[in-house]
């Protein structure tokens, strides 16, 4: 706390070689403890309101529009659990390293869409497929810190194929 205080009061005469990233990143480090607990909080949170938007999906005429709030603030809040255990900056560079960059991209495009197409175009069958597939990139997203499990999915999907062309073929 000394620390976050020295810096917010400009008495920290060594800041002077660090980059403002650094020296907020040192004045605001969790203990480990802290740290699961936000993971938890944040991913509870994001669960409770994917949960809730889907509950809501079956109220006339907003539901809709709650299930897509609902879900989106839900996968924002799940994405930013993973901050508390590794922190901001560390967790920003590897959602743009090169096996997640696409994966990334498409994921919080999909976010911005779903919304825009909500509320500015009023499009909800678009929000629905939006949805979809910010669902399948935040899949894919999250496949992608679990080592070779993109390529068993891939293989999975393809052997799937491969069954259904043969059935489609024998008809």
């Amino acid at each position: 706390m000394d620390k976050l205080r020295a810096v917010l009061g400009g008495r920290d005469g060594q800041s002077d070689n660090r980059n403002i990233i650094e020296t907020a990143n040192e004045a605001s480090t969790l203990g480990w403890g802290t740290r699961v607990k936000g993971f938890i909080a944040c991913m509870v949170v994001g669960v409770g309101c994917t949960i809730l938007g889907v509950g809501c999906l079956f109220i006339p005429r907003i539901g809709v529009i709650l299930f897509i709030v609902f879900y989106t603030f839900g996968n924002l809040c799940s994405l930013a659990s993973t901050m508390f255990l590794m922190g901001p900056v560390k967790q920003l560079k590897r959602m743009c390293d090169k096996t997640r960059a696409f994966a990334t991209a498409v994921m919080l495009t999909c976010l911005v869409l779903t919304l825009c197409a909500a509320f500015w175009w009023k499009i909800f069958i678009l929000a629905l497929v939006l949805v979809i597939l910010q669902s399948i990139a935040f899949a894919w997203y999250g496949l992608s810190y679990i080592p070779f499990a993109r390529d068993a999915v891939l293989k999975f999907l393809s052997m799937i194929g491969s069954m259904i062309c043969k059935v489609c073929k024998k008809q």
